[in-house]
């Protein structure tokens, strides 16, 4: 969810409160949904207050705003909009004001005054006049009340106090003026710094708030209209009140609530201040147990951007760091938008870490307690402070709480986070202290603090402060992470200079990547694309999915029979109990250019291997078949599985109860479930789909039906063993099909071990894609499987490592070698690479080829899941063209690029074939006179000759006659496709005659 601060639209510039800075407490606790108010500079030098009322934006004059919040005078609002600028600190690094401010207060407390509003009363009745025919419910209030509702209802909802209303609205305008002078930077709505998350639950409570509205609404007006026609209703009476209720159904709240979760739109009149109304609901499928973790772990920029022409949005940002994952987004049309959490990131929530709700009031209490003691000057109604240079304003979750003199802030500062790693303190460990120090025309300085729920947090150490007992570890978030000095653990200062010491450190660099791209054995050797590709395949992989998996009903599960645990793994992979679930095999992998069936990405599998068991794998699909859903109402309680007597050609493949065997191989068109009629004494039998043989893997009933079964679940099996056209891929973004199951006595082997590759794949594989970890993997895997020990392979250890101990040489050396002097205590080859013997011919190769285990992940991409084949089958019932769809039995498109090239090639045969003949070919009767092809047609004629017996009766001769020339002369047959004589039907339909001339001349 996007939160715009201080933006640029043409002359117009534009301070947002719904942001970081000026932030309202979450919108699911507000009295209406819509919560942002928007200030707007004009060119005058004057400004407009925006707000949203029944999801339309007014503006109105802030003059007029600020003095009906308040009992004011001219005086103080002129006070409070230019205390901030001093002409003792014109030049000086951190001032952000200008001689402008006084001329632009004249004209903003001028228009008040033109319109002859001089008190609040007059400015509440100047409003409520105005706002009197937009809110429904209080059209017949007077105006005075109206306004005082429009300015508690919309105006800073999550400020219930109109002096914190009035000392915000000046703190924007301050802002808002400084951005025009340019004495502050415009901040970047498109920066995580600047943005919060909309969780599940705030969006369904904003959602669910507005429904219960419309059926009050529409209750309110149902009893209205009954008492305004009906003299007898009385409405202390339940009877007469329920009659009117019932013809306002409770049921379509959680009837839009449940459309709301299946489709993920939301049918609403206001928008909820949100910026598209479709797309925030995504099925959790369970294809391998990464990919349904990663749907948890995902953030969604937003919908509206997917279809838009810039880039800003998807760019990777530094303001992400530590929050979002650089390598966890997918490529195409979401890359920059859907991203991940990284490992460590969290989102705050209503609950503190022991699962108890967090009271929000003692909290803030608790801050405002602890800045007072440290020398803030409190926010008192009416007082004016001294702005920046001299002192910051503070804010408390978008309250203007006080200010702070610039010479103590950072103390505070320190102070306060040293308070949140105490565990005796009362302040929360997921509090934010955003602060934003002095500069010259940088961001707008100020401390705000942040204690609301749906921000990120993640952790670091903070090494400014004695360690007692391990309490180091601070949660940060995106705001304050900008402003302050963290340093890696890789030993270096990261270009720091020594005026700004670091006061924080990372506690491991994996924490900047996300779950699934740790899992990436030494990322920090691989091109970052293909650490992109990779993050995409593990969550394409068939691995072992499920525990339960003989317990379960799911729609469609991929299932790797044998998985092997990886020799090579990171630090990450122990951690989350990948094992429990493991996604790929080790491979024995030569990489070699071997019979040419290797070339591009392709790759040679051993045929043995497979047969043996390697990648061996099944996918189970469930069918559920539920008797209350079937039929007729009057049929339902009469419907039940039972197979038919009388017909015993299904006995082989149904049982009595009318459900299938276990273990059955159920053919295309075979039956497989049998549902019998007690009225009818008749049975209906289901029929298999599709194109290939199932096993049926399992049959579980339901038993809630005391009576009889009525719902029942058939999970059939389909294996899929490795064949060529099958997708494979390395963990390291190597991916490439299956081209050839060569023989084992084909395939290379070594002089020394006498090992055959279960995999070859060409060596071209890696100059361009530079994933170097892949060969440091198989160097790994088999040092480790000679030692019999797993070897850790979390990116950038050797780095810290090499940092703690304070070595000097390079990390790929130090690796290199550690990996080497392990193959060589073994008696191998120090990089690996082995003599080995062709299998066709029996000579030793010309060259050394490097082999080893890596773990390879074989992907869902099957062949005998999107092959297409047809000669005939269904066409299109217009065109006569064949339909497309491969489960409807389609055909693929001949296009436009496959005819071009067919012209280019002058292949006019094939081309004719393609598109004509197999296509909708047609012969119509033309008539050469008129050249019209619809005005024929035919006239049956009496039969001359008689039928003789033993012979096959005469066909009746058939005349064709033009009904415009009323004549059968002249009537050509022309063969054409059948979508040309559509489209003369359809210029027809629209009164344009297509006339055709016939030659001889083809």
């Amino acid at each position: 969810m996007m939160f715009a601060l201080a933006m640029l639209y043409y002359s117009w510039a534009i301070v947002d409160s719904h942001s970081r800075c000026v932030r309202e407490y979450q919108s699911s606790l507000t009295d209406h949904s819509s919560v942002t108010v928007r200030l707007y500079y004009l060119r005058n030098g004057s400004a407009r207050v925006g707000f949203w009322v029944r999801g339309r934006e007014y503006l109105l004059p802030v003059g007029i705003v600020l003095k009906a919040l308040v009992e004011t005078t001219d005086r103080e609002i002129y006070e409070n909009l230019t205390c901030y600028y001093d002409e003792k600190y014109e030049k000086v690094k951190g001032a952000v004001g200008s001689q402008l401010l006084g001329e632009r207060a004249k004209i903003i407390l001028d228009e008040v005054r033109d319109a002859s509003l001089f008190t609040q009363d007059d400015c509440l009745q100047h409003i409520g006049e105005h706002f009197q025919p937009v809110v429904d419910e209080l059209e017949n209030k007077t105006p005075y009340t109206v306004a005082h509702a429009v300015l508690k209802d919309y105006v800073f909802v999550h400020l219930p106090n109109f002096h914190d209303k009035f000392s915000l609205l000046i703190f924007m305008l301050q802002k808002l003026f400084s951005f025009v002078d340019q004495t502050s930077a415009l901040d970047n709505p498109d920066s995580l710094q600047n943005q919060d998350i909309l969780l599940p639950g705030h969006l369904i409570t904003i959602y669910l708030k507005e429904k219960l509205e419309e059926w009050l609404r529409k209750a309110k007006s149902l009893i209205q209209d009954e008492l305004a026609k009906n003299n007898t209703f009385n409405f202390l009476a339940v009877g007469d009140v329920r009659k009117v209720m019932d013809k306002n159904s409770s049921v379509s709240i959680s009837t839009a609530v449940e459309s709301m979760l299946r489709s993920g739109r939301l049918a609403t009149q206001t928008g909820l201040d949100l910026q598209q109304r479709a797309g925030y609901t995504v099925q959790a499928e369970r294809l391998n147990y990464l990919r349904f973790l990663s749907f948890f772990r995902a953030v969604h920029r937003g919908a509206s951007f997917a279809g838009g022409r810039t880039t800003s949005v998807r760019k990777l940002l530094p303001e992400s760091w530590g929050f979002l994952c650089p390598v966890h987004t997918p490529d195409g049309e979401p890359c920059g938008l859907l991203n991940h959490m990284t490992c460590s990131c969290r989102v705050t929530s209503y609950f503190d870490s022991q699962g108890a709700v967090k009271d929000f009031f003692d909290i803030r209490k608790s801050i405002l307690g602890v800045l007072t003691s440290l020398g803030m000057i409190a926010s008192l109604p009416k007082l004016v402070h001294a702005g920046p240079p001299k002192s910051l304003s503070v804010l408390l979750d978008g309250r203007v709480i006080g200010s702070l003199p610039s010479s103590k802030i950072e103390k505070v500062v320190a102070h306060l986070r040293r308070l949140k790693v105490s565990a005796t303190s009362a302040i929360p460990d997921d509090m934010e202290v955003g602060y934003v120090p002095l500069s010259i025309g940088g961001a707008y300085p100020g401390l705000y603090i942040s204690t609301y729920p749906s921000r990120f947090i993640r952790p670091v150490r903070n090494i400014s402060i004695p360690c007692e007992e391990g309490q180091d570890i601070e949660l940060i978030g995106p705001f304050e992470q900008v402003f302050m000095e963290i340093k890696c653990p890789d030993g270096g200062n990261g270009g720091r200079s020594d005026a700004f010491p670091a006061t924080h450190e990372e506690i491991h660099p994996t924490n900047m990547i996300s779950v699934v791209a740790n899992l990436t054995p030494w990322s920090d050797h691989n091109q970052s694309p293909r650490n992109m590709y990779q993050c995409q395949m593990a969550k394409q992989t068939m691995a072992f999915s499920l525990q339960s998996l003989c317990f379960r009903a799911d729609q469609k599960i991929y299932h790797l029979q044998t998985p092997q645990t990886p020799i090579v793994r990171t630090g990450a992979y122990t951690k989350y109990s990948i094992d429990e679930h493991p996604t790929g095999t080790n491979a024995i992998v030569a990489v070699l250019a071997y019979t040419g069936y290797d070339m591009e990405d392709a790759m040679i599998l051993n045929k043995s291997s497979v047969d043996r068991g390697m990648f061996h794998g099944q996918i189970y699909q469930t069918e559920t078949i539920d008797l209350s859903d079937e039929g007729s109402k009057s049929d339902r309680s009469h419907r039940r599985f039972r197979r038919s007597n009388t017909d015993r050609s299904s006995h082989s493949l149904i049982d009595s109860d009318g459900l299938p065997y276990v273990g059955q191989i159920i053919q295309p068109n075979e039956p497989y479930c049998s549902i019998y009629n007690d009225i009818t004494n008749s049975s209906k039998a289901k029929y298999r789909k599709g194109s290939e043989p199932a096993i049926v893997d399992y049959v579980a009933v339901d038993t809630k039906s005391k009576n009889h079964l009525q719902k029942v679940n058939i999970r059939f099996r389909h294996p899929r063993n490795p064949i060529i056209g099958d997708k494979f891929s390395s963990r390291h973004g190597q991916k490439g099909v299956c081209s050839q199951l060569w023989p084992d006595i084909d395939m290379p082997f070594s002089g020394v071990t006498g090992m055959r590759p279960d995999l070859i794949i060409n060596p071209h594989a890696f100059p361009s894609r530079m994933t170097i970890a892949m060969l440091l993997e198989s160097l790994a895997a088999k040092g480790g499987s000679l030692n019999g020990n797993f070897v850790d392979a979390t990116p950038f250890a050797s780095t810290v490592r090499a940092a703690n101990a304070g070595e000097a040489n390079s990390e790929s050396e130090s690796l290199v070698d550690e990996l080497g002097k392990m193959l060589k205590s073994n008696g191998f080859n120090h990089h690996g690479v082995e003599v080995l013997y062709s299998g066709v011919y029996g000579t030793e190769l010309t060259c050394e080829i490097f082999i080893g285990p890596v773990y390879y992940q074989r992907l869902r991409h099957m062949v005998s899941d999107k092959f297409q084949v047809r000669s005939t089958g269904p066409v299109d019932q217009i065109t006569r063209q064949p339909i497309k769809g491969r489960k409807r039995g389609g055909g693929i498109r001949f296009g436009e690029m496959e005819r071009d090239s067919m012209l280019a090639h002058g292949a006019a045969y094939l081309l004719h074939d393609r598109l004509h003949t197999c296509s909708d070919y047609h012969i119509a009767d033309i008539c050469s006179i008129c050249g019209s092809i619809l005005t024929t047609h035919f006239q049956p004629q009496r039969r001359i000759v008689r039928d003789i017996g033993g012979l096959p009766p005469v066909k009746a001769p058939k005349k064709v006659v033009c009904h415009a020339c009323q004549t059968s002369k002249g009537i050509e047959t022309v063969a054409m496709p059948y979508v040309f004589r559509y489209l003369a039907a359809e210029l027809a339909a629209m009164n344009i005659k297509m006339t055709l001339h016939l030659n001889d001349g083809a």
